[in-house]
């Protein structure tokens, strides 16, 4: 029975604050734009992700006759379970699983991502699909090169590949003050890798319809949605596990949690905002931001933190 309730205790919370978020969303960008967002399903509009819930899942799941029936549903399930399974380690103070290099698992279940973005696309038989699963790919992966070189700077700074460690390093001062260019090109980053505006190329509505999930409806799009929504939480909370710290750790593990989440949430605030405030990139920016300023900056960063390291190294504990 511990086997199933364990793995809940996480996934529960998890999708009702995906629900919520997206609540969040409309109405956050609601009010940017002078309107009022959702405000008839229940009390303030409340209720409105249980019937946008109850609406996808219940209507009928439309399949092209020329797709492949069983890699085009297992892609959405294969985003939604992985989305799922990257919160093992990053749940604090308790996480499911105490991992020794949490930070190597996040980095390489992430990079599993790609397969049901490619495999959707190509299971679909459509040519915007195909397009939008393509250039998807090219940007996922690029910028996990990014996001790796960051992770492996600050891995240098602090000494360990555990979230634990990144909380105790970051008792006395926040790494984003230290590490600031490191900070502001991983929040841009993380925009890129989960295909937030402006970085929603592989949506384009202009041009693609929709991208590599143009082909969905119905509960296996729902299931995309969700996927996408839980990896926005989960990298603005592990943005604030690596660089706004988790304070009163050692002290006080029980505030690890409700501090780790308000952080998170203001992050995520963030996202939205910029979604309001910027249009889309065109593609060659993109990879332009990518490989001709992230990329030399971030290999420059961990040369010089390497140096910092090195040369205070031998100095006494009290300097």
């Amino acid at each position: 029975m511990a086997y199933i309730i364990n793995p809940l205790t996480l996934i529960v919370p998890v999708l009702l604050a995906v629900a919520f978020f997206t609540l969040i969303e409309r109405k956050v960008l609601g009010y940017m734009q002078l309107r009022k967002g959702p405000n008839i399903v229940g009390p303030y509009g409340l209720l409105q992700p249980v019937a946008d819930g109850v609406k996808l899942f219940t209507k009928e799941p439309v399949r092209p006759s020329t797709s492949s029936p069983f890699l085009f549903l297992l892609a959405p399930l294969m985003a939604l379970i992985l989305a799922l399974a990257l919160w093992i380690p990053v749940s604090l103070p308790h996480p499911l699983i105490d991992l020794n290099l949490s930070i190597l698992f996040i980095l390489a279940l992430s990079s599993l991502a790609v397969y049901s973005i490619l495999g959707s696309g190509w299971a679909s038989n459509s040519k915007y699909a195909l397009i939008g699963a393509l250039r998807a790919v090219a940007q996922t992966i690029s910028y996990e090169v990014s996001l790796g070189l960051i992770l492996l700077s600050v891995i240098i700074l602090t000494g360990g590949f555990t979230l634990y460690t990144f909380a105790v390093a970051q008792e006395a001062i926040w790494l984003i003050i230290p590490t600031w260019p490191l900070a502001a090109m991983w929040f841009t980053s993380t925009l890129a890798e989960t295909n937030r505006a402006p970085f929603d190329l592989t949506e384009g509505e202009s041009e693609l319809v929709s991208g590599f999930n143009v082909e969905y409806a119905g509960g296996p799009f729902a299931l995309f949605f969700l996927a996408e929504y839980a990896n926005i939480l989960l990298m603005n909370t592990l943005s604030a596990c690596l660089f706004l710290g988790t304070t009163h750790y050692l002290v006080y593990p029980e505030l690890t949690t409700t501090n780790l989440m308000v952080k998170a949430a203001v992050l995520s605030l963030f996202f939205l905002w910029t979604r309001a405030s910027y249009p889309r990139f065109r593609y060659d920016q993109l990879m332009h931001l990518l490989w001709k300023n992230f990329l030399p900056l971030s290999l420059a960063l961990i040369i010089w933190y390497l140096a910092l390291t090195v040369a205070f190294a031998g100095l006494p504990p009290q300097f």
